[in-house]
């Protein structure tokens, strides 16, 4: 048990074994009082708990006794319902003075004259835990209860309370329940306990998805993580688990599940899985197959993928971040030449940097032949023990120009300060354009954020030409 002003309790213990008669244990009687049984008034020392208030030293501790006792109470409430009722004696003046809810209720225009008052949507745990605190700033929560503690201190307006509340779930808030908490956030509005949560589910997509909870969330809040561009998760595994939610709303709403009513309960949220993330192989194994995607936006996709110029999709092509901030990019050179060929030898530069970031791209250099399309794989290695960080083996499309064209990671890649991490490009197709007067040092200034600067470095071994004064790989694009 914390007392106010500290750390709620994590255990399995409620408000609810505190009962009446535990605290007549406490009253005992005047002869275990040393020193009063023989000055009391004739006829008082008879009566259980007399001169109590001389056991107790402070005001704080008189009230507590006063905690579910029928001492001196004036009201009864019948918490529950069923056979968890039960009937919790208590002190309208106590009540008044902690919630203006009771204030009303007791002492208002409309106030109640009945003696024993009715709250069945109460549970009695969280009835008993909002009465302790209001009678003695002791909080007293746990697993168990704190969501109905949650509710029952707001209806009764008693926001010391719901911040323990909601303090007790952030100290406990973990990815495996992120999403069950999102959803009782979100019901009790309580919207700094939903950016948390949120948070928590964007540094741990994978696993946050994969608990039993991410079922059970209603579509607003499905939709409104699906908007997420910080999400740190495969678009493919997150369309599976979309999927996955789909089956369970059909089994909540006595639907077969079947592919039309997947489509039907899934409805907007669809449209915010973002497929031209995917690589073709992922999108032909998954959602191609499913039956979910009309035929028309099936081929819509896989010309998307395949051909160009690509066709216009209604889907999001923007790339996820795990981290919040700006998408931003540098460019290491400050010329343009051709020519550049390739032979099946990576291009590879090395870097470090000077803050926290997350690299979701490369900018690439396109054919001098005109229009065509390049097979590239893309990779981020940390340099001392040649980790694979992240790697993306795709395709993209060129114009001609001397222009750089986005290559994308399917989930970002954290980089860490000081460390130094080499980007590598294996391309296959013609010859393109190659950047020139590269610069070892990069700088970037934000309003809001300290300077961002990129220091480039020599590749050593066969890196197809590429350094730090000219070759392939001219742009990071990373978000800070």
């Amino acid at each position: 048990m914390a007392k106010a002003g500290g750390g709620p309790t994590l255990g399995n213990e409620g408000a609810s074994n505190f009962s009446p008669s535990d605290v007549q244990k406490n009253l005992g009687g005047a002869a275990d009082v040393p020193g009063t049984s023989a000055s009391l008034p004739q006829g008082l020392h008879r009566e259980p708990g007399y001169n109590w208030q001389a056991t107790k030293s402070s005001l704080k501790e008189r009230f507590a006794f006063l905690f579910n006792n029928e001492l001196l109470s004036d009201v009864k409430f019948v918490v529950g319902k069923g056979r968890q009722v039960q009937r919790i004696p208590s002190h309208k003046f106590v009540l008044a003075t902690g919630s203006a809810v009771f204030d009303a209720m007791f002492n208002g225009g409309m106030a109640t004259t009945s003696a024993e008052i009715d709250l069945p949507d109460v549970e009695p745990a969280a009835f008993l835990a909002l009465l302790r605190f209001l009678y003695s700033d002791e909080v007293q929560i746990g697993p168990e209860t704190v969501m109905t503690t949650l509710y029952t201190a707001k209806k009764y307006a008693v926001p010391a309370l719901e911040t323990h509340c909601v303090d007790f779930l952030t100290k406990h808030l973990r990815a495996d329940n992120a999403f069950m908490l999102l959803t009782q956030a979100r019901l009790f509005d309580e919207p700094q306990l939903a950016s948390i949560c949120l948070e928590t589910i964007d540094k741990s997509t994978v696993d946050a998805i994969s608990a039993e909870g991410f079922t059970d969330i209603d579509i607003d809040t499905l939709c409104a993580v699906l908007e997420r561009d910080t999400l740190s998760i495969r678009e493919s595994r997150l369309f599976g688990a979309v999927v996955r939610w789909a089956e369970a709303e059909c089994q909540r709403q006595e639907l077969p599940v079947s592919i039309e009513n997947k489509h039907k309960v899934l409805g907007n949220a669809l449209s915010l899985i973002r497929f031209p993330l995917m690589t073709v192989e992922e999108f032909a194994a998954g959602p191609a197959q499913c039956g979910i995607m009309s035929d028309r936006e099936v081929v819509n996709l896989f010309l998307h993928f395949t051909v160009n110029p690509k066709p216009r999709v209604d889907y999001i092509d923007r790339p996820r971040c795990c981290l919040r901030g700006k998408e931003c990019s540098v460019n290491r050179f400050q010329q343009v030449e051709s020519r550049w060929g390739y032979s099946g030898t990576s291009d590879r530069v090395r870097f470090t940097v000077n803050r926290r970031i997350s690299i979701v791209g490369f900018g690439l250099y396109g054919s001098i032949h005109g229009p065509t399309d390049y097979q590239v794989t893309i990779q981020i290695l940390e340099y001392e023990n040649n980790e694979t960080l992240g790697q993306n083996e795709t395709a993209f499309s060129c114009d001609g120009t001397a222009s750089i064209f986005r290559v994308m990671f399917k989930e970002p890649i954290e980089i860490l300060p000081n460390v130094c991490y080499t980007a590598c490009a294996t391309l296959k197709g013609p010859d393109s354009h190659y950047g020139t007067k590269g610069l070892k040092k990069a700088a970037l200034e934000f309003p809001t954020a300290s300077k961002t600067c990129f220091y480039f470095f020599n590749s050593p071994g066969n890196n197809n030409g590429t350094s730090v004064e000219d070759g392939q790989i001219p742009e990071i694009i990373f978000y800070t």
